[in-house]
């Protein structure tokens, strides 16, 4: 991929489930459990999601002033103009794209490395693409805390895709685009499928796109607003509008 190196060597070839000598702490655990209900009540059903989100501390992932927001079920920011997306609207994403033990997963749009706990825990490697160095240093803080050694971040234009690890089984884009970007597509694996948020700066749709040999199909699903997604393929700076 066109961008700075990647902050670690690549990923191992076996999924590393949160380690258990993370102390639990009990100031969450009941506003953990009351999320989870929460999520169940907005139609999560899959047990596996449900159980990843009982297991993996979010508000690690978040900055401390924030913390008390942790286990709401709203966006909750985390710096530098960037939100950490809503946790129920994360396990429709895992939900309908269903990663698998043998999968390679590219997510774009690492942000507080939340989403990329949870993707390391159901895929094979992860390959995460962050423009804003800050936040992709913060989320290689925590994830090596829990000991997740199946993930590699990239800070760089996540528009362009991981060229070098590709092609992918899934990608997951947590930002904003005008369209589905060409580049991806070329990235996804044969039977691949990518979810993304498409339309304005203001207002999208999430589209499923799934690749079967060279026919591509994308299913507009449920209105979203996301942050855009900046970058050669995405929305441009304010810089570079023309």
């Amino acid at each position: 991929m066109d961008g700075s190196s990647p902050s670690d060597p690549p990923p191992s070839a076996t999924a590393s489930p949160v380690s258990p000598r993370v102390p639990e702490d009990h100031r969450f655990t009941g506003r953990r459990r009351a999320l989870i209900e929460a999520m169940r009540m907005k139609g999560v059903r899959d047990l596996e999601v449900l159980e990843l989100f009982d297991r993996i501390p979010r508000h690690l992932f978040l900055p401390e002033g924030v913390w008390a927001r942790a286990y709401g079920d709203e966006p909750v920011p985390i710096g530098y103009g960037q939100t950490a997306s809503q946790p129920s609207l994360q396990a429709i994403y895992l939900e309908i794209l269903q990663p698998t033990a043998h999968d390679t997963v590219l997510e774009l749009g690492t942000g507080c490395g939340f989403l990329t706990a949870l993707l390391s825990q159901m895929a094979n490697r992860v390959y995460s693409v962050e423009r804003i160095p800050q936040l992709s240093a913060r989320a290689r803080e925590v994830l090596d805390r829990l000991e997740i050694r199946n993930v590699a971040l990239l800070v760089g234009d996540g528009t362009i895709g991981w060229r070098k690890y590709a092609p992918f089984d899934v990608i997951v884009v947590s930002a904003a685009a005008p369209e589905v970007p060409r580049s991806l597509v070329d990235q996804l694996a044969d039977g691949g499928r990518m979810l993304i948020p498409v339309g304005s700066r203001d207002a999208q749709r999430l589209v499923l796109v799934e690749k079967h040999g060279f026919a591509v199909t994308e299913q507009p699903l449920d209105p979203v607003s996301f942050v855009p997604l900046l970058g050669k393929y995405g929305f441009k700076t304010e810089g570079d509008e023309e």
